[in-house]
């Protein structure tokens, strides 16, 4: 039999993405997925009346489109050889996986606002998070940064491992097709109310699974980091409900008992207050030192996942 290094892919996935991150100089398939989004959405709202029925089909278009192109492009190098087909999945992977970049973007937040103050923040944070960040005060700035890491960890890091592990490649890039739509077109407004919705279901059954898989590795994270473990795990289990989205409450309940620290709450939305439950409601404020304890539970919860997987895998 052939040797299938997929744990040795998801290894170096990751290392490429700690060390590399994002850079915009390279193509990138998921901004290649935004553009095939923006392309066809007006394309679908004109060939079909119905905002939910087009919605839906102009969903399921993109993500089985993805998962094709994913294993025709696999299939297709495995031919020519080997060594290149795991090299691909390797840089393939890497572009679906968002660690470096969350940690790199969440610290940027805190070091703005402790060297130029709130208004630097506050730009700062506003390119990570979907809430109106114009009148945000240092606690809901610190408390969006430290959300985004929470919430972000399955949508970015743990998640598209999770589907690699699944069926390969073009798992993960399905997968990463249905995250990019549910941040395009998955919102509660005017313009996506109808036509968004499909994306957004789509995306909240994409995530039940890993959601909850994740609390189990950010309490282990928490665990070898501070002995907060059984907080992480007691909280998630206690208040993992306490969201508008059927699963970023889990993850953000675990980091919110992990480093005792208040988070969600009412904020505001394309101008419109939205009122949402405290996750950790008994526990403190955020403090710039929570976040950088908050980026390193992700990274160690990252790392354990890896590990995790790769050890299926082999």
């Amino acid at each position: 039999m052939l040797f299938q290094p997929d744990g040795v892919i998801l290894l170096f996935a990751f290392l490429l993405d700690l060390l590399l991150k994002d850079p915009a100089s390279l193509p990138h398939p998921i901004r290649w997925m935004g553009k095939a989004i923006e392309f066809l959405e007006p394309r679908f709202r004109r060939a079909i009346a119905s905002p939910v029925l087009s919605g839906a089909l102009f969903s399921l278009t993109l993500v089985l489109s993805t998962w094709t192109i994913g294993a025709l492009t696999i299939r297709i190098c495995h031919q020519v050889h080997p060594v290149l087909a795991w090299g691909i999945e390797i840089v393939l992977l890497w572009y679906c996986i968002s660690a470096g970049s969350l940690a790199e973007s969440a610290g940027n937040v805190v070091r703005q606002l402790l060297q130029r103050g709130v208004s630097a923040a506050r730009r700062e944070v506003s390119m990570i998070v979907g809430r109106d960040t114009e009148s945000l005060g240092e606690n809901g700035i610190l408390r969006a940064a430290l959300e985004t890491t929470a919430e972000n960890f399955v949508d970015g890091v743990f998640a598209p491992m999770f589907y690699y592990a699944l069926g390969g490649i073009p798992l993960a890039l399905a997968y990463k097709m249905v995250n990019t739509l549910d941040s395009m077109v998955g919102y509660r407004n005017d313009r996506y109310i109808q036509f968004g919705k499909p994306a957004a279901r789509i995306d909240d059954v994409a995530n039940w699974i890993p959601a909850r898989l994740a609390v189990l590795l950010i309490a282990f994270g928490a665990h070898l980091l501070n002995r907060r473990g059984r907080d992480a795990l007691h909280t998630a289990l206690r208040e993992g409900r306490n969201h508008l989205s059927p699963n970023s409450g889990y993850p953000e309940a675990a980091f919110a008992g992990a480093l005792h620290v208040r988070l969600n709450g009412p904020n505001f939305y394309y101008g419109i207050l939205v009122e949402k439950p405290y996750i950790g409601k008994d526990f403190e404020e955020v403090t710039p030192r929570r976040v950088f304890q908050a980026i390193d539970l992700m990274l160690c919860a990252s790392f354990l996942g890896v590990c995790i997987l790769a050890v299926i895998l082999r």
